[in-house]
């Protein structure tokens, strides 16, 4: 038996483990409130309960028969019997009633309790129970920045902070899709600090070439999403940074709840703040959570990027991404794609024609027009960046002209998208899918059957395998695996002799 060492090629309808082997790409995971509490250690989550803001955040978005539970048993000082719990819904909630009481549990809310007479109970957190009181009741210390201020001279009103958020917050969006120049597509500059959250929640990334940053398939994804998830994913990996900043997460996440709670339009004091809490403040000054005219000025204005970041039913009659959209972009799609490939889209947004740059290669532009063309180079380069041939299509179905719609529903079409344009860039991207390559090592020359079918179903075994074929007595092992396999063939050589 002989070993050599290769780049193994695999082609994609090939046999054996190869493909158990590829890490596929990862996409966005983007969690809400209840979801990133789960995946935060007990002892964190007792922290976090220490600030009414958190508790009162967390109780508003519980399902609605949590926050029945836990309000029902807020005020009594004993534990109540699990059974009793239950018969608050009928048998028809039965999977809800259930399904609650995990939440409730994951979420370090109330617990399982001893009650005389040996039944199960359910008892509130302590911590959890204390400041919860005091936010729905008032009591405990005042909020820092609910101190007294003398009237502004200079005040702003709701739709200049609208604006001034959607500046701020498009300037982080504009940067990643403009390739990682310094400045947006409208010259606006965007802080270091937000640079390196995009880095570190693989929303961007740093080209192998030149190091300058691009987008990612994530970063992709992140684009599509309306602003107030944008917003609360990114401040969420914000948190994941507070410590190697020096920044207190419990502290920083009970300011974004208060001002989560605040009146939008108001100023509010920031003179109680600690120097970590300053410190939070200018970074969501950056990313356009608050406006202040100046950084050592004593009040700030809450902007509806953070007055929405949590809320589920943070519906109005008009959002934030709406009133800064041009009118031919607002309630309706902007984008024509034809047979020939060719992609027009009715819009002024620097960000959208930003986007389309992403996988179209732009061939004019007019005040309200871009015209474009799906070419195979340019699918490719967005391939290298990430994205997929799924997310292209879904963001140019997501964004068609109603003239679209009617065209291909004439045709019993289930895209809206000429049939020819969507196989095509399926086909642009199964051309980069045909092989997958392995760094592995063969196996060969085997003496006997018996010896390869013992040394190939070890290394199935152990989950080394890459490919293997019986007749011609050949098997290809990972280079990490090989060590191993060589090993093993050692021992039972010398045991066989």
């Amino acid at each position: 038996m002989s070993e050599v060492k290769s780049s193994q090629n695999s082609s994609g309808n090939s046999k054996g483990s190869a493909s158990s082997l590829i890490t596929k790409p990862a996409n966005l995971e983007c969690k809400d409130l209840e979801e990133y509490l789960k995946s935060r250690p007990p002892e964190v989550l007792e922290k976090l309960y220490n600030y009414p803001a958190i508790c009162l955040a967390v109780y508003r978005e519980l399902p609605e028969i949590a926050r029945q539970f836990v309000i029902r048993i807020l005020f009594v000082e004993q534990p109540i019997p699990q059974a009793v719990v239950s018969s608050w819904a009928t048998q028809v909630y039965a999977k809800e009633n259930t399904s609650v009481s995990q939440v409730l549990t994951e979420l370090g809310v109330w617990r399982s309790a001893a009650y005389p007479g040996g039944l199960a109970a359910w008892e509130l957190c302590p911590t959890f129970k204390k400041n919860l009181k005091i936010a729905l009741l008032g009591g405990g210390r005042p909020w820092s920045m609910s101190n007294a201020l003398d009237p502004d001279q200079k005040s702003r009103d709701i739709d200049f902070l609208d604006t001034y958020a959607m500046s701020r917050w498009r300037c982080v969006l504009h940067y990643m899709v403009g390739a990682g120049s310094s400045k947006g597509m409208e010259g606006e500059g965007i802080s270091p600090d937000a640079v390196r959250i995009l880095l570190h929640a693989n929303l961007m990334k740093r080209d192998e070439t030149d190091g300058s940053p691009v987008i990612t398939r994530q970063g992709f994804q992140f684009l599509l999403l309306d602003t107030q998830a944008q917003v609360w994913h990114f401040m969420l990996q914000y948190f994941d940074t507070c410590e190697a900043r020096g920044l207190n997460l419990p502290e920083c996440l009970s300011m974004l709840f208060q001002l989560s709670f605040s009146t939008l339009g108001r100023d509010y004091s920031s003179e109680g703040l600690s120097t970590g809490l300053l410190t939070f403040l200018q970074h969501l000054r950056e990313f356009g959570l608050v406006y202040q005219r100046k950084r050592k000025e004593g009040r700030f204005y809450p902007t509806r990027l953070a007055h929405n970041i949590t809320s589920k039913n943070a519906s109005h009659a008009t959002t934030l991404a709406q009133d800064q959209e041009s009118n031919a972009t607002k309630d309706k799609g902007y984008i024509i794609v034809e047979t020939n490939y060719r992609v027009y889209a009715y819009t002024d947004s620097n960000l959208q024609v930003a986007l389309l740059g992403l996988f179209t290669e732009l061939l004019y532009r007019f005040p309200n027009l871009v015209v474009g063309v799906l070419t195979r180079d340019s699918v490719r380069q967005a391939f290298r960046g990430g994205i997929t041939a799924d997310q292209i299509i879904s963001y140019l179905e997501q964004h068609a002209h109603p003239t679209m719609l009617t065209v291909e529903q004439t045709i019993n079409s289930k895209s809206s998208l000429p049939p020819t344009v969507v196989d095509q860039i399926k086909l642009w991207e199964n051309e980069r899918n045909r092989f997958t390559y392995t760094e592995g090592v063969v196996y060969n020359q085997f003496l006997s059957q018996a010896d390869f079918i013992t040394l190939r179903d070890y290394a199935q075994s152990i989950g080394v395998m890459i490919w293997q074929n019986e007749r011609i007595r050949t098997m290809v092992v990972t280079k990490n695996g090989h060590d191993d396999v060589k090993k093993f063939w050692k021992r039972y050589s010398k045991g066989g002799s």
